[in-house]
Order: structure tokens, then C-alpha cells, then sequence
């Protein structure tokens, strides 16, 4: 059985932190956050899915075995509890929850952060990155790039340039965070696609999974609004872009565009629900060769 972490102590845990906030009223230091999110992770969480999460994520941090949904449920009641917490004190709960080696408080850090991003800006996202630096994992990196990240990269025109510099950062989780910052932007119809295109281009020889998978997994949102650019992508980069890349960029793309490419006119992913449902293959149709 997963050992349920004990009560622990911040690197600062002798001096409680408790800033002001520009109202003068003081915002919620960090013990009373740690303290706040331990209790309602350890009520929420169970032991076989912390084993199960940990093993999953072949993590060395310590799991309480707490959802996704009660974790941001606790953000979004710390939050309302304190609605004085301004930007200070949301950048020292969350150094303060990644400080320890517990997986669901560096969650409820995320979740805080992504419940109350607009306190952050342009000036904020080199700390962001270092806490993807110090994330090792694609469930708080994934959700830092898009949720935190993402939501500042969209709204501030000065972010983006920042951009590049990451992508050829020596950190491949730097890197993928670089390709997933304009995520909802462009699956949205908006974004910088031509920006996207330059750095998911230097990274096509990469052989590290997580960027293979990044690159196609923006190209497959982009394709839902704007196959065309996806397509043309794909297309333009045929003899470097890997079959992981492909199959998950190409995976709604119209019948055409797939054949064009070398993948079966109709996706994998459409003959299993079909079967799921019962319904079968398409009267006259041939399966051909298909990446999925």
C-alpha cells in the first residue's frame, strides 16, 4: 500500500508567509494552503488509486489517490474561502506546494494557478517555466502549458516571443511546453499557426515521444476548424514527420486529405465506433493499410 503522507513542512515552515495584498488586507500564507489542501486530499483520496496513479505516471512523489475533480474542487473552494489572494501570495502557495514531494499538491498548485491565471502576465511566465522544469511530468506539464501558461501566452501580445526560445530549450519538457503554450488559441481559429509551424519544424527529427505526440496533437485540434493547415503541414513535411506524429495530426482530416498521405481514407478511430455501436464497416467499403 501507498504510505499516506504525514503532515509535512515547507522549506520556509518556521517563518509563515502572509503578504498584503494592494487593499491592505492580508492574503493566505502558504502553511495555511498546504494545511487547507493536505486535509482535503487525504478525505478524498484512496489508497489503491494512489498506488494505481503512481505506478501509472512511474512517479517518485508521494500520492494521496485524489481525482482530478476533487482536486480543482479544492482550488476553486480555497479560492472563493480567499478571495484577497493576489498574485504574491498565489506565486508562494504554489513555490510552497512544489517545495514538498506530494503529486496532488503540486496538482492543487495547477488547479490554483489555472483558477486564477488572470493575476498572471507576461513578467510571471519565466517562474512558470521553471515549474515545469521542476515538473518531470506530463500531467503537471501538459496542464501548466495549455491551462497557465496557454492562458497567458493569449493574452498578452508581448508573451509569444518567448516562444522560440523555449523550443530550443535543452529540456524537452520546455520544448513541448513551447509547442502546447498556443493550444487553445489555435484550436479555436486563432493563434499564431505560422509561428507553430517554425517551431514544430526545428523539432521533427526529434525522437523523444513527448514531442512527437505534441506536434501532432495541436495539428489534430488545428484540423478540427482548419484542416487545411494541418494538411498542408503534414504534407510539406512527408519524409520527416514520424508516424506517431502523423497518424494523431491526420486523425480528422477529411478522407482525401488522409489518402493523400498515405493513411486510410477512413480513420481508425471511426471503424471502432462504428463497431462499438454495432453498426459495422460502410456497405462496399475496403479497409486499406492503415498507422493507427
Amino acid at each position: 500500500m501507498v504510505e499516506r503522507h504525514v503532515l509535512g513542512r515547507s522549506r520556509d515552515a518556521g517563518r509563515p508567509r502572509r503578504w498584503a495584498d494592494e487593499r491592505g488586507r492580508g492574503a493566505p500564507d502558504d502553511l495555511t494552503a498546504l494545511a487547507f489542501f493536505r486535509r482535503r486530499f487525504r478525505a478524498a483520496g484512496t489508497p489503491a488509486r494512489a498506488a494505481s496513479e503512481k505506478a501509472y505516471l512511474k512517479s517518485s512523489l508521494r500520492f494521496y489517490g485524489t481525482s482530478v475533480p476533487e482536486i480543482r474542487r479544492a482550488a476553486k473552494d480555497f479560492a472563493r474561502e480567499h478571495p484577497e489572494l493576489d498574485r504574491k501570495a498565489l506565486r508562494a502557495i504554489a513555490e510552497a506546494c512544489y517545495d514538498t514531494d506530494e503529486h496532488e499538491l503540486r496538482s492543487g498548485a495547477i488547479a490554483l494557478l489555472d483558477r486564477l491565471s488572470k493575476t498572471l502576465d507576461d513578467r510571471d511566465l519565466p517562474w512558470l517555466v521553471g515549474l515545469v522544469r521542476r515538473s518531470d511530468t506530463w500531467a503537471h506539464v501538459d496542464w501548466l502549458a495549455v491551462a497557465v501558461i496557454g492562458d497567458v501566452v493569449g493574452r498578452d501580445a508581448r508573451s509569444p516571443r518567448r516562444l522560440p526560445g523555449w523550443a530550443a530549450d535543452r529540456s524537452f519538457w520546455v520544448r513541448r511546453t513551447a509547442l502546447l503554450a498556443q493550444h487553445d488559441q489555435l484550436k479555436a481559429g486563432g493563434g499564431d499557426f505560422p509561428l507553430f509551424a517554425r517551431l514544430a519544424e526545428a523539432m521533427l527529427d526529434e525522437r523523444e515521444f513527448f514531442i512527437r505526440k505534441a506536434i501532432g496533437w495541436v495539428l489534430r485540434e488545428v484540423s478540427k476548424r482548419r484542416p487545411e493547415l494541418s494538411y498542408a503541414f503534414l504534407h510539406e513535411h512527408a519524409d520527416r514527420v514520424s508516424r506517431l506524429t502523423l497518424r494523431e495530426g491526420a486523425k480528422y482530416l477529411p478522407p482525401a486529405q488522409r489518402s493523400a498521405l498515405g493513411l486510410a481514407a477512413e480513420a481508425a478511430w471511426i471503424r471502432r465506433e462504428q463497431v462499438r455501436r454495432g453498426a459495422g464497416p460502410p456497405v462496399g467499403s475496403v479497409a486499406g493499410p492503415e498507422l493507427e
